[in-house]
């Protein structure tokens, strides 16, 4: 008799879940029936900023709902992904999801709000790299001229970069252990402050976002030494990569995503994993985005979950070898 109870409990479960599945995906197709919130956790103007609003307009246009754009800047990312990851599961609240607070800050913060497990990565964007630039009055003009300089000039030079903890800050912090040299980091709230700062003459170096640059370097008003990606960029076909200047296996990409709270059904994650897909393949996207430094690079999820996981185990060996108190 157990035996049969259990059977019949058996199959109720088995039918109980088909239907919720069911509904699941009924609901995911018919998503979303209202507007939908896009976190991007920095300010209006910036390249996160730029990429987030094309992608929110060809969504509001594929969807029908308007997808309203919620600038959350602050803690280098962490204040409006702290936000996301306490939003309800249910797919209206996104994360315009980044290098910073997605992998880095979850080393570099004391009292970060929130753990990798708080979100459901959808896939990647892009994968922008940085790029290291100088007067063009300074002495030099490669990243090996930059060491050499810098170690016949102890505490001589300094860099401009955004705050501490940012992609660009630990990209020139790494090339630093990888190359021995040193050089001071200057930091600026504001990244296209500092860029100004050296095309002003005020500071020798730079390294910022590529697509932030790409103009001073084409006009001159700045001396490029090389990019972080591990192949030369199209914009600037002459700038070297860190790689072929000298240092093996150097890759620094400040990738951009799109990532949903913890607990949205696997359901709609897939629609909103296939509806992004789908953007990024408009020719007009891809054209833009690749004008900007950063092709479009898309994943599935379980490929941006493992992505996101190894940059955070690689940020936080160079933090822990370059001796980076936390924030």
């Amino acid at each position: 008799m157990r035996c049969v109870i259990q059977a019949r409990r058996g199959v109720l479960f088995s039918i109980a879940a088909a239907a919720w599945m069911c509904a699941a995906a009924s609901w995911a197709q018919n998503f979303p029936v209202k507007p939908v919130r896009y976190v991007i956790p920095f300010p209006a103007g910036t390249s996160n900023d730029i990429v987030g609003r094309l992608l929110t307009d060809q969504l509001t246009r594929l969807w029908g709902q308007q997808v309203i754009v919620d600038n959350r800047a602050g803690a280098s990312g962490t204040i409006g992904a702290a936000f996301v990851a306490k939003a309800p599961p249910d797919g209206y609240t996104l994360l315009h999801c980044n290098i910073a607070p997605n992998a880095i800050s979850l080393s570099m913060i004391e009292k970060i709000p929130y753990e990798h497990r708080d979100f459901a990565p959808i896939t990647r964007i892009g994968m922008p790299p940085n790029i290291v630039t100088a007067h063009p009055s300074v002495p030099f003009r490669s990243i090996k001229d930059l060491a050499a300089y810098a170690k016949s000039h102890p505490g001589k030079l300094s860099y401009s970069a955004g705050l501490v903890g940012t992609s660009p800050h630990l990209a020139m912090e790494w090339l630093k252990l990888r190359m021995k040299f040193d050089i001071v980091h200057i930091p600026y709230r504001n990244a296209g402050q500092g860029t100004s700062d050296v095309i002003a003459g005020q500071l020798p170096v730079n390294i910022t976002n590529f697509p932030f640059v790409i103009g001073p370097i084409q006009n001159g008003r700045l001396r490029a030494l090389a990019i972080t990606s591990a192949q030369r960029q199209a914009q600037l076909p002459d700038v070297p990569t860190v790689q072929e200047s000298g240092v093996p296996d150097f890759e620094v990409n400040s990738w951009y995503g799109v990532c949903a709270p913890a607990g949205v059904p696997a359901a709609l994650l897939d629609k909103l994993n296939a509806d992004l897909h789908s953007i990024l393949r408009i020719p007009e996207i891809e054209q833009r985005l690749t004008e900007l430094g950063m092709p479009p690079a898309p994943t599935s999820r379980e490929e941006f979950d493992q992505f996101i996981r190894a940059e955070i185990a690689r940020w936080a060996q160079v933090i822990k070898d370059a001796g980076i108190p936390k924030q």
